[in-house]
């Protein structure tokens, strides 16, 4: 496992116009998921530590962004044959065990993940009901227990979104297991 940070990606750049897979072999175009303020873009996966252990509060957050016009997707981006715990039957198994809602989708080719620059599991990408970038950044300011958090930060971004506000600054690096790349 290694412990790499999101890099940042500047506010007002815009969701790529692609499609990716979910778990039933339906094909999700992401522009198709933007609710009425946003969008959150979350790459995660199943076996990273730091992945599981805020899987809890992205399923939990993404209740409460719903309720604010802010739809969520997850995207996998770890399909790799060396990794068969992230495998699309694996993350269909994770589903259904966890109660994930929202689209959780495979990156198969790993094109997501490269058109967003993502770097690690988690990182996450807030977009405005226009689908330009709003915020990039963690949770919170404590990832392995909840417990421990002193202060959210993506829901008060999301907050000041849907109040159609400026963009918290500064914006932290989330950080996470190294995303596993097939070409590495």
């Amino acid at each position: 496992m290694a412990l790499v940070a999101s890099i940042h990606v500047d506010s007002g750049w815009v969701l790529p116009d692609m499609s990716l897979t979910g778990v039933n072999s339906e094909s999700v175009a992401l522009k198709d998921q933007l609710g009425e303020k946003g969008l959150l873009v979350a790459f995660t996966c199943n076996h990273c530590p730091y992945a599981i252990a805020v899987w809890p509060r992205l399923i939990r957050h993404a209740a409460s962004l719903k309720k604010m016009g802010i739809n969520t997707i997850a995207v996998n981006p770890n399909i790799h044959p060396d990794y068969p715990a992230d495998g699309i039957p694996a993350m269909a198994e994770k589903i259904a065990e966890w109660g994930i809602d929202f689209p959780y989708l495979a990156d198969e080719t790993q094109d997501a993940a490269r058109a967003f620059e993502a770097q690690c599991t988690p990182d996450l990408y807030l977009f405005d009901g226009e689908g330009k970038l709003y915020y990039h950044g963690r949770f919170d300011d404590y990832w392995k227990d909840e417990s421990k958090v002193t202060r959210e930060e993506l829901m008060p971004a999301a907050e000041l979104l849907a109040a159609g506000e400026n963009a918290p600054q500064p914006q932290h690096p989330t950080i996470g297991c190294s995303i596993k790349w097939k070409d590495d």
